[in-house]
């Protein structure tokens, strides 16, 4: 696997690493290496040097930079003279970072193959709010595109069938577990959103659709409406990674006819009368019944926070805390 260094000025490398662990989990092989104010170049290289001298291999190497020219860019370049085949990327964000543990875990890419990935990652993860302040990419209109004439009712697009990728019960629903990890693991090109309640709150609606990753779309639905979408035929193109807030609008969906064949259970928030099964799973004897008649309608589960997790049975969870009828 490729090493990582995260070199920066001050605790920002220490900081990012932190973050991508919240999203992505603990990573081996990664280490923060920082230039505090009383340090000075030849510091900061020892400092560089013990780190990477941890490694459990050290021929394939990324480092990841906060500052083209600076101090820890200069000795990381110093450093890699010589080593055709580490790489350096400037300019460190949360995406490139993300972008960076999801290319290694396949082993044929080098440090050099993923240098490049997320060099346009890390471009991609910057971004505008309001919209209309992003500046517009050269000889591109100044007006908005009008929008795109409907697809007529009754046509085929691609198979003709939505594709349901990955379905998840989560009441956080759209965060950055699931805009990062699994929208990049499943390579989903919507993440769909059903809930009534959400469906029918603007605010709620809004934040979801701007959390939506880059080259992803995110739509929010009533159950009803997903259910349409489903069986229409002009959904043939939708790879859709889907979320719903509890397991019971998952089981009214099934029951409307939509095929579940397995559910991610990633959080489930604690409240009164519930009961906490895990870290991030809290149930009530309403959600273990439902629970229940998923499972004999065929629906299999797993309880992965993120792709790379450890799982638990959901049912011996159930059992352990006293909890099946």
């Amino acid at each position: 696997m490729v090493g990582i260094v995260l070199a920066s000025h001050g605790k920002f490398a220490e900081g990012i690493m932190q973050s991508g662990s919240m999203v992505f989990g603990d990573q081996q092989d990664v280490k923060a290496v920082c230039l505090t104010p009383k340090e000075g170049p030849e510091d900061f290289r020892k400092k560089l040097e013990k780190a990477v001298e941890e490694f459990s291999d050290q021929k394939e190497l990324l480092f990841l930079v906060d500052l083209w020219g600076g101090t820890p860019f200069n000795q990381s370049k110093a450093f890699s003279d010589g080593h055709d085949t580490w790489a350096i990327v400037t300019g460190l964000n949360l995406p490139m970072l993300i972008e960076a543990y999801t290319a290694r875990f396949d082993e044929t890419n080098t440090a050099q193959d993923i240098a490049a990935k997320i060099f346009i990652e890390g471009r991609r993860g910057v971004r505008v709010a309001p919209e209309d302040l992003q500046p517009k990419p050269k000889g591109a209109s100044q007006e908005k595109a009008s929008k795109a004439e409907a697809i007529p009712e009754g046509t085929k697009v691609g198979s003709g069938q939505m594709e349901l990728a990955h379905i998840r019960v989560d009441s956080r629903l759209l965060h950055g577990q699931v805009a990062t990890n699994w929208a990049r693991q499943v390579g989903c090109n919507r993440i769909i959103v059903v809930s009534d309640a959400v469906a029918h709150d603007n605010l709620r609606k809004s934040l979801i659709v701007d959390a939506a990753p880059p080259g992803v779309k995110a739509n929010v639905t009533t159950l009803a409406q997903f259910v349409k979408c489903y069986n229409d035929p002009r959904f043939g193109g939708v790879k859709a990674l889907v979320l719903f807030e509890t397991p019971q609008e998952a089981l009214q969906v099934l029951e409307a006819g939509v095929p579940i064949k397995h559910i991610n259970v990633g959080s489930m928030a604690h409240s009164v009368g519930k009961t906490q099964i895990s870290r991030a799973i809290a149930v009530s004897e309403e959600d273990v019944k439902t629970f229940i008649d998923l499972k004999d309608n065929g629906v299999t589960f797993d309880t992965l926070g993120i792709p790379t997790g450890s799982n638990e049975d959901l049912f011996v969870l159930f059992k352990k805390h006293h909890m099946m009828p």
